[in-house]
């Protein structure tokens, strides 16, 4: 049996363990996100998706990272206040980890590994680089940091549909 992304588990931002298996059936957007960086404002699009897809099964997962010129230094604590006052985010953030190097979350080795970059490299360059994933835990494609979370909606769209006939 090949490995998805259901085979995985996270602590939430508050410390609870996740197993990933909960969120089976569901399109997923995994990001790598932090409250300091250029792109944290698409963290407005990245809520938005989530308003327009959830009741479709559609899930976006956040996980902050400080490994991109830190970042994301807040506490869990911190990061949960910013997120809900100045984005409304209210879908699942998880523990801060790192993405790249030994340290990385084998959450994240495995999306690396089946989405690779451009160029074939896996390292994730920046914060914000998004990995969407279909109902079955397959990853589907590695997207950019500088794609606005707008502009997968096709991806979505296309990522619900597939599911819904498979």
């Amino acid at each position: 049996m090949s490995t998805t992304v259901h085979d995985f588990s996270a602590q939430r931002l508050d410390g609870t363990p996740q197993d990933l298996s909960a969120y089976r059936g569901q399109v997923l957007l995994v990001v790598n996100v932090a409250s300091e960086c250029g792109f944290t404002a698409q963290y407005a699009g990245l809520q938005k998706l989530q308003e327009t897809y959830a009741d479709r099964g559609f899930q976006v997962l956040g996980f902050p990272c400080n490994q991109f010129g830190g970042q994301e230094p807040g506490s869990p604590e911190q990061i949960a206040s910013f997120c809900s006052s100045r984005f409304g985010v209210d879908f699942p953030l998880f523990a801060k980890i790192e993405v790249n190097g030994g340290d990385a979350h084998p959450l994240y080795r495995f999306l690396k590994k089946a989405a690779p970059g451009a160029l074939g490299t896996q390292a994730i360059k920046w914060n914000f680089t998004k990995f969407l994933v279909g109902r079955d835990g397959a990853v589907i494609g590695r997207f950019a940091p500088t794609m606005r979370p707008e502009d997968l909606t096709g991806a979505i769209e296309t990522a619900l549909q597939a599911a819904r006939k498979g």
